[in-house]
C-alpha cells in the first residue's frame, strides 16, 4: 500500500503506492466530470462568485448560482450536488439557509459546506450551528474554521475528548492544519451519520492540504502561496469540491478537487507574474490539468 514512511514532526505518515485503488478513483472523478458536465449549484458569498462558478467551468462542470430558497431546493432535484458558504452574510442569508439545508436533506442530496469565519459573530454561529441538525455531506474550511465548528456542535463530547478552541481572524486561519485533525475526523463521522449514502468527509486547506472520512486522514502536499493572493481561492475550491461530488463519493470527491487544485495552483505560479495574471493562469491550468496528473499526485496517509 505504501512506498515509503516517515514522520513529519507531528504525525507519522506514508505515501500510498502508484497502484493504491484511491488513484483510479481519483482518475475517475476527473474523467467523469469533464466527460458528463455535472451541475453543482451555489449559494455563495457575493464577493467571490465570480471566481466560484468560473472555476466549476473549468474543472469541467456546470455552474448555477441563486440565493432564493425555494430555487435552491428546486435546483437541488436535477443538480448532482450543492455548494453553501456563509462568507459576506446579507441579512436575508440566516432565515434562508435554515429552510435550505432541512429540504436538502429530506431530498437525500449531497452537499458541500464552507464554514467561512466560523466563530464570528453571533448570526453566523446561529446559522452554522443549524446545520448540525440537517448536515452537509461534505464540510471544506481552514483548520481554525474546522476546530470553531466542531466546538460549536459539541463533537468532542461524544468521542469523550474536549473539543479544541480556538480564535477567528477574519477568513484566515490562526491554526496549523495538524492542530484540527481530531476535530475533522469527528467532524467527518457525524456527516457519515447523518448522510443518506452513510460516508461524508471534510478537507482542511492549508500548506499541506488534510482530507478525512472519520476513520483515515489523506495529507496532499504542494500547491502555491499564490493562491493566498486572490479573493475567493477558498471558495471556489468548494465549488468545485461540489462538482466532484456530483459525480463521486464525499472522500474521493474531496482529495480530487484538492489535488486538481495544488497541480493547478502550481502551474499557475510558474506562468504568472503577479496576483491577477495568476488568477487568468490558474482558470486555464484547471481547464488542461490532466485525470493523470492530478490521480498521479502525491498523497500521504497516515
Amino acid at each position: 500500500m505504501s512506498d515509503s514512511s516517515y514522520t513529519d514532526g507531528t504525525a507519522a505518515v506514508s505515501a500510498i503506492s502508484a497502484a493504491d485503488p484511491i488513484r483510479e478513483r481519483i482518475a475517475q472523478a476527473v474523467s467523469d466530470v469533464r466527460s458528463t458536465t455535472p451541475l453543482a449549484q451555489s449559494f455563495t458569498n457575493f464577493v467571490t462568485i465570480n471566481l466560484v462558478a468560473n472555476a466549476q467551468l473549468a474543472a469541467g462542470g456546470t455552474a448555477a448560482m441563486s440565493f432564493l430558497p425555494d430555487d435552491i431546493v428546486d435546483t437541488a432535484k436535477i443538480a448532482g450536488s450543492t455548494y453553501i458558504n456563509v462568507g459576506t452574510l446579507l441579512p436575508f442569508y440566516k432565515d434562508a439557509l435554515a429552510d435550505i439545508a432541512p429540504k436538502l436533506q429530506y431530498l437525500g442530496k449531497p452537499w458541500v459546506l464552507d464554514p467561512v469565519a466560523a466563530g464570528i459573530g453571533k448570526t453566523r454561529t446561529a446559522i452554522l450551528q443549524s446545520f448540525k441538525t440537517a448536515p452537509p455531506t461534505v464540510i471544506r474550511g481552514n483548520a481554525s474554521e474546522i476546530i470553531a465548528l466542531d466546538a460549536m456542535w459539541e463533537l468532542g463530547a461524544n468521542d469523550g475528548a474536549e473539543g479544541e478552541t480556538t480564535r477567528p481572524a477574519g477568513v484566515e486561519a490562526v491554526d496549523e492544519v495538524e492542530a484540527a485533525v481530531d476535530a475533522a475526523k469527528r467532524l467527518a463521522r457525524y456527516l457519515a451519520q447523518h448522510a443518506a449514502g452513510g460516508k461524508g468527509a471534510v478537507a482542511v486547506s492549508g500548506a499541506s492540504d488534510l482530507v478525512t472520512d472519520g476513520e483515515t486522514v489523506y495529507r496532499l502536499p504542494g500547491g502555491s502561496a499564490m493562491m493566498t493572493k486572490i479573493t475567493g481561492a477558498g471558495c471556489s475550491l468548494g465549488g468545485v469540491t461540489a462538482t466532484y461530488l456530483a459525480v463521486a463519493e464525499p472522500l474521493t470527491a474531496s482529495i480530487a478537487a484538492s489535488l486538481l487544485y495544488n497541480r493547478a495552483s502550481e502551474i499557475a505560479e510558474r506562468e504568472s507574474n503577479g496576483p491577477g495574471s495568476f488568477q487568468v493562469a490558474f482558470l486555464d491550468a484547471l481547464w488542461n490539468v490532466t485525470a493523470e496528473q492530478v490521480a498521479q499526485s502525491e498523497i500521504l496517509i497516515g
